[in-house]
């Protein structure tokens, strides 16, 4: 069980798997007045970074789910450097479908909302770990600029258009779902520019120390056009945010 051996490669150095820096994470955390003893349920929780620094910065205890054994490893090392893994747990294992046994005050999919078949899916599946009163977090890309054609929608790694919303729209969907939009903390281009040309270096210095690799064949490709792909499409075009709701 495990995901695409691609995003082992270009994020194994990556703390954050989405275009969000260390500061924004900190910010979301913030503004959410998050009180200690809040228990987060994180699906999709990658390397484990907004668990860990959470629970060192606002005392939060919680529970990430992943499906790379990899990124799961990293996450209970990172609890373990910053003192916090009798807080936080990470379970390898399929977050699509996860409904935690104790309710969480905070129940969160950031950037992975495929697990519930989309925003609508996703924030129903999240809704099952939730108590009463609690907070949603919903990480989701959108258009900045909408494409002028369905190419320059690919571009940016999207299905289609129709794939994402404008972030007007966005917001509205979160209404009719139920939702009041009550924070939301937004990606900007530099840090796009941190998720994405981070993994360059990455695939260089994997490409230097595994040569005969059979799988250097597609490392190599992408390195030699992601640079392009992003500032010509994603940079331009992809919004992404982080957006907190609270059942009406």
């Amino acid at each position: 069980m495990d995901i695409p051996r691609i995003f082992t490669v270009t994020e194994s150095d990556h703390r954050i798997h989405n275009p969000f820096t260390p500061e924004k994470l900190a910010a979301l955390g913030a503004a959410l007045r998050l009180e200690p003893g809040t228990r987060i349920l994180d699906l999709a929780s990658g390397s484990g970074e907004m668990l860990c620094t959470w629970a060192r910065d606002y005392g939060i205890t919680g529970t990430g789910v992943d499906l790379s054994p990899l990124f799961t490893g990293k996450a209970r090392l990172r609890a373990q450097e910053l003192g916090v893994a009798d807080r936080v747990e990470f379970i390898h294992g399929d977050a699509a479908g996860y409904v935690s046994r104790e309710k969480a005050g905070v129940a969160a999919c950031v950037g992975a909302t495929w697990i519930g078949g989309g925003v609508a899916g996703t924030v129903e599946l999240l809704a099952k770990s939730l108590r009463d009163g609690g907070i949603i977090l919903i990480g989701e890309p959108y258009w900045r600029r909408m494409p002028p054609t369905e190419d320059v929608a690919k571009g940016c790694l999207a299905g289609s258009i129709s794939e994402f919303l404008p972030l007007p729209g966005l917001v509205a969907s979160f209404g009719r779902l139920g939702y009041d939009v009550v924070e939301m903390i937004l990606a900007d281009q530099d840090s796009w520019d941190r998720y994405e040309a981070s993994k360059w270096l990455t695939m260089r210095r994997w490409l230097e120390s595994n040569a005969g690799d059979e799988f250097a064949k597609e490392v190599r490709a992408q390195l030699a056009t992601e640079p392009e792909r992003h500032v010509t499409y994603t940079r331009e075009y992809l919004g992404w945010g982080v957006f907190a709701l609270m059942r009406r």
